[in-house]
């Protein structure tokens, strides 16, 4: 544990150790998401995957009837992060983003999915 001290040295405030904020970066999250806009026929599900495989977090996507692009992430809390910041703002260079929804994110205790795919 590493401990910081104030100019009182009787008050001290502790921080996070190195093994917590390793646990931190080691919890496994799972989310389901939707992304809304022109993102079908513009490759979006083929770079959501290699964007995923890049981050190293698994899951799939796919196609809607409604036009849309849904799916399922899991993965370490920072790639999760970054993959959902990834489907909000950026998507395949021909899309267009007006939203992307997340639900059901929680905590899980092992990985479901052996890697990032496109369903049909």
């Amino acid at each position: 544990m590493i401990r910081h001290y104030t100019s009182n040295p009787a008050v001290s405030v502790r921080s996070a150790s190195i093994t917590e904020l390793a646990m931190a970066s080691q919890r496994l999250l799972a989310v389901d998401f939707e992304v809304f806009g022109r993102v079908q026929g513009v490759f979006f599900r083929k770079y959501t995957q290699d964007e995923g495989k890049k981050l190293g977090v698994r899951g799939w996507c796919m196609n809607t009837h409604h036009g849309t692009v849904a799916g399922q992430l899991e993965g370490p809390q920072d790639k999760v992060i970054m993959m959902k910041e990834w489907l909000q703002k950026t998507g395949s260079p021909s899309s267009r983003i007006d939203k992307a929804e997340f639900k059901n994110e929680k905590e899980i205790e092992d990985y479901s999915f052996k890697s990032f795919s496109v369903r049909h």
